[in-house]
């Protein structure tokens, strides 16, 4: 099933901690229909970059969330976040930078330890723009490189 012209439900829903684990991760209808919104803002950020991205991790049900790590507000269990890269386009920081600089609207963006980028959907649309790297897991405000992340914390 397409959720929008790019994006399809397999790679949303897809896991390898949930195949491993035997964990369910179906959306329920409403579920379905924040991913299908997500996937507009997706589509956006895609014709931005102008490369095809790379989904990493969208739904995540609370056991599948539970499992990876994620917050306990995370979300990815609302399917209104998806982590990715675009390695066509540059590095996550050179893709969270363009989104920075960009007018596509969106709750979150964080350059999560310059591995990847996660986005936001979420109804709050905070346009909050975050950075974390470790050891420190501390979220701190901005896009920034390692360099200048390790001067602020």
């Amino acid at each position: 099933m397409q959720l929008s012209l790019n994006f399809t439900l397999e790679e949303a829903t897809f896991s390898e901690t949930a195949v491993r684990m035997g964990i369910p991760n179906e959306p329920s209808p409403e579920q379905l229909e924040n991913m299908k919104k997500a996937a507009e803002g997706m589509e956006a950020i895609r014709k931005l970059l102008g490369k095809p991205i790379k989904v990493s991790s969208w739904l995540r049900l609370p056991e599948l969330n539970l499992a990876v790590g994620g917050s306990k507000v995370s979300s990815h269990m609302d399917g209104w976040a998806i982590d990715f890269t675009c390695s066509g386009y540059g590095t996550p920081f050179e893709v969270a930078k363009a989104l920075k600089e960009s007018d596509i609207q969106v709750d979150q963006v964080i350059h999560e330890f310059g591995v990847w980028v996660h986005v936001s959907f979420a109804p709050e649309m905070r346009g909050q723009f975050l950075t974390i790297f470790k050891p420190q897991n501390k979220y701190v405000s901005g896009v920034l490189t390692a360099a200048e992340y390790a001067k602020v914390v």
